[in-house]
């Protein structure tokens, strides 16, 4: 017992062992701090703001004189028509959005991957990535020209004979379609870069051994290209699952109109709109907080799906 007691006395202190490492690496660990501090003031001071969901708060009040009115706002939620229209619409958009937006990058990098000519590749790359690093302003101001009656897609059509002056912004039943298929034109380039930086990793040693066995590169593909990036594939499926009712609020506020409103109205732009515009600050903090919930509550699930297809490998 003494001699446990003599080293553990001289087991140097867990603090003391993380100051002198901090003081090691000042240089490194200092440019962390203003992370930390971004991270304490824009994502943690504002947790206590979730409060408002369980109160009545009016601008002529403070958040702490507010009375508190329990789960309210939240019966408010459930018996609230547009919200559930607005979700509706959300799952809906979302759905579609994650069928082709899922698969779709995957395709698109396997494709670039397999070109050999380095020259075009980069083009290839370039013009699909371009539309990521323009905003909803340029790209909905495009669409709304393009959709409309006398848009490029009314002319193409008109010159394969088909004779049409519909005005495709204007109708609801089509949003759904619209504000996915842009968005997929919007991100699917950029979304190859990790799967790219994964395949680039692989050993090439892999594909010469298959080629020698007779394998096609359909074959070559399947058992090994995709294989190797099932990683990188569970991650995005969990962070597109659980960002299922996260629509994209600026692609809303510039395609929607009072025309398409009750087809494209989503979750974020009523939560905007109820809480910014008609200044029910309690109700739309109770929708966002409900929204949340159930974003985590899907990350989890999913998680444990996928980690149960990877051999209880967690990518989280």
């Amino acid at each position: 017992m003494l001699e446990e007691q003599i080293q553990h006395e001289r087991r140097p202190n867990k603090f003391v062992n993380w100051c002198r490492e901090w003081i090691h690496q000042w240089q490194l660990q200092s440019m962390v701090i203003p992370g930390i501090i971004f991270m304490v003031i824009f994502n943690f001071i504002p947790i206590y703001g979730l409060t408002l969901a369980f109160k009545s708060y009016s601008v002529t009040s403070t958040m702490a004189d507010a009375p508190w009115v329990q789960f309210q706002n939240f019966k408010t939620i459930i018996s609230d028509k547009y919200f559930w229209q607005s979700v509706q619409n959300t799952v809906g958009i979302s759905a579609i959005k994650l069928i082709i937006e899922f698969f779709l990058p995957i395709i698109l990098a396997i494709l670039i991957f397999e070109l050999k000519w380095t020259p075009f590749k980069k083009v290839v790359q370039t013009i699909t990535y371009l539309p990521h690093f323009l905003s909803w302003i340029i790209l909905g101001g495009m669409l709304i020209t393009w959709l409309s009656s006398n848009g490029m897609m009314n002319q193409v059509l008109n010159a394969l004979g088909i004779s049409v002056h519909t005005n495709y912004m204007l109708d609801g039943n089509k949003y759904w379609w619209i504000a996915s298929l842009s968005d997929v034109w919007k991100e699917a380039g950029w979304g190859t870069i990790l799967y790219l930086a994964t395949m680039s990793k692989i050993d090439p040693t892999y594909y010469e051994a298959a080629e020698m066995d007779g394998a096609s590169k359909l074959r070559q593909i399947w058992s090994i290209t995709i294989p190797e990036m099932t990683n990188i594939i569970s991650l995005n499926l969990i962070l597109s699952v659980s960002g299922l009712f996260n629509s994209n609020l600026d692609q809303t506020l510039v395609l929607m109109n009072s025309q398409n409103q009750p087809k494209a109205e989503v979750i974020n732009s009523y939560v905007y709109r109820v809480g910014l515009t008609q200044g029910d600050f309690s109700y739309a903090t109770a929708v966002g907080l409900g929204v949340s919930i159930i974003s985590v509550i899907l990350l989890i699930v999913t998680n444990q799906i996928t980690k149960k297809l990877n051999d209880n490998q967690s990518v989280l």
